[in-house]
């Protein structure tokens, strides 16, 4: 098993170069979301909305990255740069996922520039997978999706991902064979406990 620091670790502020530092001391892979300033620079935050991580107000798209900047994302951290997220990280795993369809040209070019390797492009976007597959063909590419679909193994190799990123109560132990008999890894999100852990293990997550 691979374990992921889920936007970077849980017990920093999320998001941010701190909560990588940490994630990256006990996990293989840490994860970030990317999204647009309103000046097309490639910020790290979830939500299309300041309030929850920020002590900023409004939509991301809606703020320079100089305004993004300003804000406190928690315990003082700033809200990164997905090329200071690269900078940091290289030489460790990184999962990047494309919150926003029609960023990946963008995110897809800063990954070539930088030389950037061990990393994982993954989004909710069949088509955002797509493209980047296309424009960064050496690289892995996975498919996220939080509800029931007919055949995730099938949608997976449509769009040429290497991983299934489901929910992690839709995690079946015939999903996860399925999956790997076509040579597919299989990542269930969001596993906090032992307990599930326990349970991912049994189905041979």
């Amino acid at each position: 098993m691979l374990i992921i620091g889920h936007r970077g670790c849980r017990v920093e502020p999320e998001n941010t170069l701190r909560a990588l530092k940490k994630g990256m001391e006990c996990a293989d892979f840490v994860e970030v979301d990317v999204r647009m300033s309103k000046d097309d620079e490639l910020v790290v935050i979830h939500d299309r909305t300041l309030e929850r991580t920020t002590n900023g107000k409004g939509l991301v798209r809606d703020f320079t990255l100089a305004q993004l900047k300003e804000l406190d994302a928690g315990k003082g951290e700033r809200i990164p740069m997905l090329q200071e997220v690269l900078d940091l990280v290289r030489g460790k795993g990184l999962l990047v996922e494309i919150k926003e369809p029609g960023s990946e040209e963008k995110i897809c070019a800063l990954i070539k520039e930088r030389g950037f390797e061990n990393i994982l492009l993954v989004s909710f976007s069949p088509l955002a997978i797509k493209r980047a597959k296309e424009m960064l063909p050496d690289i892995k590419m996975g498919i996220i999706y939080s509800r029931a679909i007919e055949n995730p193994v099938r949608l997976a190799f449509g769009i040429k991902a290497s991983v299934i990123l489901p929910k992690f109560e839709l995690v079946r132990k015939e999903l996860v064979e399925r999956a790997h008999r076509h040579v597919l890894m299989v990542f269930p999100w969001v596993l906090n406990t032992e307990e599930e852990i326990r349970k991912a293990v049994e189905i041979g997550v």
